[in-house]
């Protein structure tokens, strides 16, 4: 009979599983963002943007390798398919919308927002099983995706103006 698990072997199991989620979060977010861009031909700084947080989205997704290594386990391969697979999905189904890039820009910001969230408890549970090194490797994360977030907030009335100006003139409009 297995004996139960101690309250610090509980937040340690909590910690690690949070830890894999998100970098099958980030993984998500690759596939997302990569899709976008291919996309963004009109929207030339929107583009640069995403191609730049695709690297740091690739960065954070190496700092959770590093900490699930020092925690002597390693990232979910099924996780991290699943969650890159939605990803994908995501990406897909805003394409054939005639505001497909306002639409992109509601759903990134809601997504830089759930990794916000989610780095946030990541340093909480960090803090909580005493994993202080972690703690810096996260909150450079939660920075890139604050920065994020704020990025598309301060772009989110140009990039309507500018799909509004450009369904205006018949042309092109979602990217």
């Amino acid at each position: 009979m297995q004996a139960a698990l101690s309250a610090s072997d509980t937040a340690r199991n909590i910690y690690i599983t949070g830890l894999k989620n998100q970098h099958g979060v980030e993984n998500q977010a690759i596939e997302l963002l990569e899709r976008q861009v291919g996309r963004l031909e009109n929207y030339p700084a929107m583009r640069e943007r995403m191609q730049a947080h695709i690297q740091e989205s690739q960065t954070q997704a190496q700092r959770l390798d590093q900490i699930l290594s020092s925690l002597d386990t390693s990232a979910s391969s099924i996780k991290d398919a699943a969650l890159s697979f939605m990803g994908n999905m995501a990406a897909l189904a805003h394409a054939p919308a005639p505001d497909e890039v306002v639409k992109n820009s509601f759903a990134n910001f809601a997504f830089e927002h759930y990794e916000i969230a989610s780095y946030t408890s990541l340093i909480t549970l960090a803090e909580a099983v005493s994993h202080t090194e972690a703690v810096k490797l996260l909150g450079q994360s939660l920075k890139e995706e604050q920065a994020m977030a704020q990025w598309i907030a301060d772009h989110l009335r140009d990039t309507t103006l500018t799909f509004l100006k450009r369904s205006e003139a018949g042309e092109k409009a979602g990217v």
